[in-house]
């Protein structure tokens, strides 16, 4: 009809029928072969269209080339390569135009639902876009984008398949205008204080906030809708990237040989995991938790068969399987993260959390300065610190322990052999360095109190917290591990590194936000109740006590303690009596030799506050 100016008298009926045949018969065993047909109309996408104009090339190639063959046999075309051309363009327009018809017909059948949820998509980048395709592609998805929201100037006023991209900082006009219900972040440069100001923002207009994961956690490269989901608490406290001297590190592990204690916990298989990104010789992973360490080396062999890992069962108080763990490994480097840590646990059982935390420390240290470890680097608390309960008072022994006996060995020859008056004489090698890292609660450890409230509001609460006032240190379980690294790195013996913790936050606070952040209102559709004050637990946490200062380091974010120094040969006999009351299990005994060692601890809300009195007087 167009060759012939829309004049159907010109058109040649039986000739029109034959060329129809041929190509229909041509054209379905091309899209047979290309399979154009099988993507889902309404999913349509830019690949599709490029399989149907890679379909409509083919088979007009293969009228061209029939027609090639007719005018060599016949002298004359089976069609009009005229035709042919227009052929081509117009089928190539209507496959693509019916199918973005369909598509955009699904989309506004999709979008006719009367409680559809409006939705802001934060970050109008790859990641954006991928957010908003996922939703459209997805019929059991209720969501209506409104807009895009960016920071960049430069986007703003423009389009994402007909979304309007806004400005970002008229966000609240933005929320109060179109009643939104939902705002998603989809972009990973958001600096953290914005962050927060904008989760407050959408808190207070019970919005709820949703987040994407990282593009590398998508479903074979593609974002699901199921990886679309609440914004964790965690997301709110992670602080930015901490730089670290990947190189300096790498440098100093390269083919070494590395023990982690405790490294089924949630300190220790994150050093693993942050270690196993090095040029190291072998990675022993010692735990007493079974199932546990089984579930570590697994996950560390299966996602890295080109490291050596070890999984070594075994119980750091155990002196005899600890000598059998060094002779046979001969680590370079000690990463000392077994401990007991609950405080309320250890306030009922001081002499288990003595033997773990002190006589723990005190084998594996020995251990490391018999088999010629270089570094031993020993995980601390702040709780440490002025200590008000058992765990922590246990805790700041071993610091002494270990801190005292680099002292020890920097200055002469010779230690004392579990607190006795005989010497042991040291093999002419260098000597062991230790140092110690202090650090307050980590997120998301096991026990820790986000996990707990979780579980909490899962359960319809209700949520409790021990005291209104109460507040903690929080910091990023990978972002503790890698300053232990570069702590240990820096290390050169003796120290107590303690890392910039930031602000403290009132757990109250953290609770209510957590709730708000699952769509909830505080005690309106979960309660929150007050439990009162645990035993030897502190209000707030303090990282230095009175008598400390810091020193500044190259790393802004660690700094060096500088705190009582303890002679060795004075304090081995008093902890070798600590250890053996604790394995006399006289718990009394045990919390008084513990108080002559430490002056600074007092017992608060405990039954051991009766012997500061007595000590005192």
């Amino acid at each position: 009809m167009l060759k012939f100016n829309l004049n159907l008298t010109s058109v040649n009926i039986p000739e029109l029928s034959r060329n129809l045949l041929l190509f229909m018969a041509i054209n379905s065993i091309v899209f047979l072969i290309t399979r154009s047909y099988s993507g889902i109309i309404r999913y349509t996408s830019a690949q599709d269209s490029f399989r149907i104009l890679s379909s409509v090339i083919i088979s007009t190639s293969v009228f061209f080339i029939i027609n090639l063959f007719a005018i060599s046999i016949l002298y004359k075309p089976v069609i009009s390569n005229t035709i042919l051309i227009i052929d081509g363009l117009f089928s190539f327009l209507f496959l693509i135009t019916y199918r973005v018809f369909i598509k955009f017909f699904f989309m506004y059948i999709k979008n006719l639902k009367l409680d559809k949820k409006k939705v802001i998509i934060y970050g109008a980048g790859e990641a954006g876009m991928a957010t908003k395709r996922t939703f459209d592609h997805d019929v059991k998805v209720n969501k209506y984008i409104v807009a895009f929201v960016d920071d960049d100037q430069r986007k703003i006023g423009k389009a994402i398949d007909g979304v309007k991209i806004l400005d970002a900082e008229n966000l609240e006009h933005l929320i109060v205008k179109y009643e939104i219900d939902e705002i998603i972040f989809a972009s990973y440069t958001i600096p953290a204080d914005k962050r927060d100001a904008i989760v407050d923002l959408c808190l207070e207009h019970d919005i709820k906030v949703l987040n994407i994961p990282p593009a590398d956690l998508w479903t074979n490269g593609k974002l699901q809708p199921a990886q679309i989901q609440k914004l964790n608490i965690e997301d709110l406290l992670n602080r930015k990237t901490i730089n670290i001297d990947i190189q300096g590190i790498g440098n100093m592990l390269h083919k070494k040989r590395i023990l982690i204690t405790g490294a089924a916990g949630s300190i220790g298989s994150e050093i693993a995991r942050q270690l196993s990104k090095f040029e190291v010789g072998l990675i022993i992973l010692c735990d007493q938790s079974e199932t546990a360490l089984h579930d570590l080396f697994l996950e560390l062999d299966e996602g890295d068969r080109t490291k050596n890992y070890q999984a070594f069962i075994g119980d750091v108080r155990d002196e005899q399987r600890m000598d059998k763990l060094f002779k046979m490994y001969r680590p370079d480097y000690v990463y000392h993260a077994a401990a007991y840590k609950h405080v309320p646990l250890m306030e009922d059982n001081p002499a288990e959390a003595i033997k773990a935390n002190v006589l723990g420390t005190k084998t594996v240290a020995d251990k490391a300065v018999k088999y010629g470890v270089q570094k031993f680097v020993m995980i601390s608390t702040d709780k440490a610190v002025n200590p008000t309960n058992v765990m922590g008072a246990s805790k700041r022994i071993a610091e002494i322990y270990v801190q005292s006996l680099n002292n020890s060995l920097s200055k002469k020859d010779f230690v004392f052999s579990n607190g006795l008056s005989y010497i042991n004489r040291l093999e002419k090698r260098p000597a062991t360095k230790f140092i110690t890292s202090r650090f307050g609660n980590v997120l998301g450890s096991n026990g820790s109190v986000i996990p707990r409230f979780r579980q909490q509001i899962e359960k319809g609460g209700p949520v409790t917290v021990t005291h209104p006032d109460i507040t903690r240190y929080f910091m990023t379980i990978p972002e503790a591990c890698r300053l232990v690294l570069e702590a240990g790195c820096m290390g050169n013996g003796g120290e107590i590194f303690i890392f910039d913790m930031g602000k403290s936050v009132k757990i109250l606070d953290l609770a209510k936000k957590m709730i708000k952040l699952a769509g909830l209102e505080p005690n309106l559709d979960i309660k929150i109740e007050f439990s009162g004050i645990r035993p030897g637990e502190k209000l707030y946490e303090e990282l230095l006590n009175d008598n400390e200062n810091t020193m500044p380091t190259h790393h802004e974010k660690i700094m060096i303690g500088k705190v009582r120094e303890y002679v060795f040969d004075e304090v081995a006999g008093d902890i070798a009596d600590l250890i053996h009351s604790a394995t006399q299990n006289d718990d009394m005994q045990v919390v008084i030799n513990m108080k002559k060692l430490v002056p600074e601890f007092k017992s608060k809300n405990s039954i051991f506050e009766e012997l500061d009195k007595v000590i005192n007087d």
